[in-house]
């Protein structure tokens, strides 16, 4: 079973609130009437009226848990880049943040919209779940709108009849190589206005094809266009689907070399 941090903050907050609660209403009045003393305000209860350990505890962090549930739930969550599929745009160790609220404000755990905010753009970065397992998290460029007519051929991008120019940046220079790759040519796409690097593969082929993008749902791609698992392989994404809009890297960190990037934190992600 996927580890589900938000469905344990939910679980959590709702368990020490309801404990901080049912203590103050019933048992700590009890308690201080039997101690003798004046009854006090709710968060003034210490120990020295023989608070119970668990009452202690849960008064002390459903106020952390209940703000970390909100800020992770309607307003920015963080994730790590575990692939390359994004380079040259986000590396492996990455660590972003996810504008929740771009797409929409949605319920914790069962990600049902209440209020729509906004729709995806051509050119996002997004979050979404993966529509195959929906307990993994993706993360690709949108690409394709609904209704969008997309062709990939000869690895180059079509949008609805139009060939989305290109412009040639010259061989990768992967991070922490003194040389560049040969084998990978570095790009600058145009997608109607929205500017973004991508790597194109000498030494691989490429998934092409030609989509049309159903209604409620959109196309991702990565843009390590030639190393990336996107639409082009499973097909569309539902708008239910959506998590958010990246918006930041504030960290980065490759665990397998060990190796922090200052360099990248703080930049915005386009």
């Amino acid at each position: 079973m996927a580890f589900d941090l938000a469905l344990l903050l939910v679980i959590g907050t709702l368990a020490t609130g309801l404990i901080w609660a049912v203590d103050a209403l019933i048992f700590a009045p009890k308690r201080l009437a039997d101690s003798g003393s004046t009854p006090q305000p709710m968060a003034k209860a210490d120990k020295k009226h023989g608070e119970p350990v668990i009452v202690e505890y849960a008064r002390s962090f459903f106020p952390v848990l209940l703000i970390v549930l909100i800020l992770r739930s309607f307003l920015f969550e963080p994730f790590r880049i575990p692939s390359g599929s994004m380079m040259p745009t986000l590396l492996v160790g990455d660590f972003i943040l996810v504008n929740k609220f771009s797409y929409g404000i949605r319920l914790p755990v069962i990600n049902t919209k209440v209020i729509d905010v906004g729709q995806p753009n051509r050119g996002d970065v997004a979050v979404f779940k993966y529509p195959r397992q929906p307990e993994i998290d993706y993360i690709k460029r949108v690409v394709g709108l609904p209704g969008d007519r997309i062709s990939y051929s000869g690895k180059r991008l079509w949008v609805n009849g139009e060939l989305i120019p290109v412009e040639k940046i010259g061989l990768y220079i992967p991070p922490g190589a003194d040389r560049a790759d040969p084998n990978t040519l570095e790009l600058k796409e145009d997608l109607l206005s929205v500017k973004y690097h991508i790597l194109i593969s000498a030494n691989r082929g490429a998934s092409e094809g030609s989509f049309v993008v159903p209604e409620g749902h959109y196309f991702m791609m990565g843009d390590n266009r030639d190393n990336s698992n996107d639409s082009r392989f499973w097909g569309f994404v539902p708008e239910e689907l959506l998590v958010g809009k990246a918006v930041m890297i504030w960290l980065n960190w490759d665990w397998s070399g060990s190796q922090f990037n200052w360099r990248r934190i703080g930049q915005f992600i386009h």
